[in-house]
């Protein structure tokens, strides 16, 4: 059947392609995706949590907690519960709010710990009875006999709980539990029971965002005999005249710090228990308004339906032809990690809290949150201005709203939940919004979005950003990962620079075409890498090529960060000494080895991410496969992406070699699959490598049909032979976006030996 989507070709739809999409995937080592329900762009993350491990021990950071990033570690033998929000593939978290667990037998109130499951109400349970698909989850609670099922809606978590007789069953609201947790992340729970089956209240916390405060509505499908709760607060000088109602027991207005709540039932033999948790970033009353018009009915296999559907609608954006189950199973476990994040962040009214902790309302687009834009900028939001530039365009305009309320007068760095956690260097919203304007989807006021871009980039009190305007560079002995930073702030000023010629805008593109050449700064030619560059104007002595720890450089070394002038490859590899001395120094670093030791102290690199010395599994080199397009062998771009793709992605639990941070693994997949990368967002222009695919449609929002057809296709013939345009050669192994945007056909022939130039 055809499924309609905003402004999409009519065509034919593929088959089925939820099929083809594992949630699992990720979920085991590095990855750091949750298994859960959602539906695309969702608001709510339906998940199974896995532990409890909190982020101090001892009042230091506790390592271990790491691998719960999204909440769940494939190789755990017990779930503690299923919360609703969660973080897709991120290096650091928050979330796992509001943890529902349905138990039977005597009531515990306490999760209980992985080595003694029975101590607590969290239950074992096996992979075998476990079901991950989009906007489904499944598993059997083996401790009380459950048979548990999720999926959601866009703001609203749908549970089903299938339990057996007793006269003891329980659905308990952890209130406490949380991702990321310590012991005083919580900031205050407010909860009313306002009848026999509806729960409403909100939660603060304080964590990676600082105030952020989520609201619920909670709807059973059945009365509850009766319920209570238990506070776990720390003494308090005072609590007003509270102390007087017994507020454990049938109490229906409660508050405090560190709260369990727990509702009771008897239940028949078979019987199925429901319950609908709408989230809020405004009220309760927001919240119950999601609920009514989202889910207001309680057939689940109805929400399931229509919420893979949804997946079907967005999948079918990138119709693909596969000789192997594993190729699309690869592709659309990548695209539906593409479309998990950006999250939307309002009711359904417009409503959502803003930066300023005040209430907006969005006029004319959907507001999202969850920016993970260091990692993002690379290849997701690109991937987005091809195949959802309508959704782009909002997040650009989100991300407005975020600059328009910002004290600090910034456009997002890492913010969600209408708070900027300042995580990661640059200001790389700036290439987002550069590279929607450079492509023409503005359906904005474009010129006030250059504005933003360009009041960020002058504030000096940002990250040594002074110092970088003063010298040229930012300095070691003034600000750590100095040369991260100038490299970064480089090319984010090119950015600007371009969006600044697309719109006329002289006087900026000038400025800031000037600023983008500060790399060149901290190269140093005689040992032909990027160096830390001291306040003096001499190189930092004490200098590791390998390192990754105190070097001058964030979540990567010098051999990496080194190639990162997307913006003019020709010029570095110049500078690198042309293409006799830079094309060897390019092949060693996927060739080479990385001892441990070289890495043990940075928790993103790990060897599953790593080939050689090239991290895949981390983004500062996502593009340096594709640097050989601008050397005299761009052959050996189409033999590395196609190694890398091999060697990293398979549609597996422990199937990726990295954190997939907010989609920018899977976009990269995606790109790469299809036979072209944005090396350069902000650029009109992708670098041409080798597709997976033996061909593809792209059903483009105006209306346009985009096809990739590929010839010869095998593992063994990884080259291009010859790449052709609407029937034209291409003479150079690029592809223009407005190629792709005019639709048209791409046909790739393929070899088993290395072909010159195109």
């Amino acid at each position: 059947m055809s499924i309609p989507f905003y402004g999409a070709a009519q065509v034919k739809s593929p088959d089925n392609l939820v099929q083809y999409a594992h949630p699992i995937v990720g979920t085991q080592k590095m990855g750091h995706t949750f298994p859960g329900a959602t539906v695309p762009f969702g608001a709510v993350q339906l998940s199974p949590d896995t532990d409890t491990i909190s982020y101090e021990q001892d009042g230091k950071y506790n390592p271990d907690v790491y691998k719960y990033c999204a909440g769940y570690q494939y190789e755990d033998k017990s779930i503690v519960g299923f919360s609703h929000t969660h973080f897709s593939g991120t290096g650091h978290s928050d979330l796992g709010d509001f943890l529902i667990m349905p138990t039977t037998g005597a009531l515990q109130l306490n999760p209980g710990t992985a080595d003694k499951p029975q101590s607590g109400y969290r239950s074992v349970y096996s992979h075998k009875t476990e079901v991950a698909e989009p906007a489904y989850y499944s598993v059997r609670l083996e401790d009380h006999n459950i048979l548990a099922e999720l999926t959601a809606t866009n703001r609203v978590g749908f549970h089903q709980y299938t339990f057996p007789k007793s006269d003891q069953a329980h659905i308990i609201l952890d209130l406490m539990a949380g991702i990321y947790n310590y012991p005083d992340k919580n900031v205050w729970t407010f909860v009313r029971v306002e009848n026999d089956s509806l729960v409403t209240g909100y939660r603060q916390t304080n964590g990676w965002a600082r105030t952020r405060t989520v609201y619920f509505a909670l709807q059973f499908s059945k009365p509850f005999k009766q319920y209570g709760s238990r506070r776990y607060d720390k003494k308090q000088a005072y609590r007003g005249f509270w102390g007087r109602f017994d507020q454990t027991k049938n109490f229906p207005d409660l508050a405090g710090e560190q709260l369990r709540m727990y509702f009771d039932f008897k239940t028949t033999e078979g019987e199925k228990i429901k319950l609908k948790f709408a989230l809020s970033p405004v009220s309760t009353d927001g919240a119950l308004k999601n609920l009514r018009a989202e889910a207001p009915g309680w057939d689940f296999e109805q929400v399931k339906r229509q919420g893979q559907q949804l997946w079907q609608q967005e999948l079918s954006r990138v119709a693909i032809q596969a000789a192997k189950r594993e190729d699309k199973d690869n592709f659309y476990t990548a695209l539906y990690h593409a479309f998990l994040s950006p999250t939307t962040y309002m009711d359904v009214d417009g409503q959502y809290r803003g930066l300023d902790q005040n209430t907006h309302k969005a006029e004319g687009f959907t507001n999202y949150t969850t920016f993970s834009l260091w990692d993002t900028y690379r290849a997701l939001h690109p991937l987005f201005n091809l195949v959802q530039p309508k959704r782009n365009a909002d997040m650009v305009q989100s991300m407005m709203a975020h600059f328009e309320q910002s004290a600090e007068h910034m456009l997002p760095v890492w913010s969600h939940y209408a708070n900027e956690n300042w995580c990661m260097i640059g200001y790389h919203s700036v290439p987002v919004i550069a590279d929607a304007i450079v492509k023409g989807n503005t359906p904005f006021d474009a010129n006030k979005a250059l504005d933003a871009c360009v009041t960020t980039a002058r504030q000096q009190w940002y990250d040594g950003l002074g110092h970088y305007l003063q010298l040229g560079y930012v300095p070691e002995d003034k600000s750590g990962s100095s040369v991260s930073k100038t490299l970064e702030y480089a090319y984010d000023d090119w950015c600007i620079a371009q969006a600044a010629q697309k719109l006329g805008r002289q006087d900026i593109y000038q400025e800031f075409s000037k600023r983008a050449s500060n790399w060149q700064n901290v190269y140093d030619a005689r040992i032909g890498f990027m160096r830390p560059k001291m306040s003096d104007g001499t190189f930092r002595k004490e200098f590791d090529v390998l390192s990754t720890n105190n070097q001058g450089f964030i979540e990567g070394n010098a051999w990496n960060y080194s190639l990162y002038v997307p913006q003019d490859p020709g010029k570095l590899i110049q500078l690198m000494g042309g293409n006799q001395k830079f094309v060897p120094h390019l092949d060693s670093l996927f060739t080479m080895h990385l001892p441990d030791k070289f890495f043990a102290e940075t928790e993103d690199i790990t060897r599953d991410g790593i080939i050689g010395n090239y991290v895949h599994g981390n983004e500062p080199a996502h593009h340096a496969a594709y640097l050989y397009n601008w050397t005299d062998q761009p052959w050996k771009t189409q033999e590395r992406v196609r190694m890398i793709i091999k060697r990293m992605y398979h549609p597996t639990p422990d199937g990726l070699g990295g954190n997939d941070d907010c989609g920018q693994m899977s976009a990269w997949y995606v790109f790469t699959a299809l036979g072209f990368y944005p090396v350069a967002p902000g650029s009109d222009e992708y670098a041409l490598g080798s597709p997976v695919v033996q061909g593809a449609t792209l059903r483009l929002e105006n209306g346009k049909t985009f096809t990739i057809q590929v010839k010869n296709q095998s593992d063994k013939n990884v080259y291009v032979k010859q790449a052709t345009l609407n029937g034209k050669i291409l003479t150079r192994p690029f592809l223009k976006h407005s190629d792709i945007v005019q639709g048209g056909e791409l046909v790739f022939t393929m070899s088993a030996r290395p072909v010159g130039k195109l």
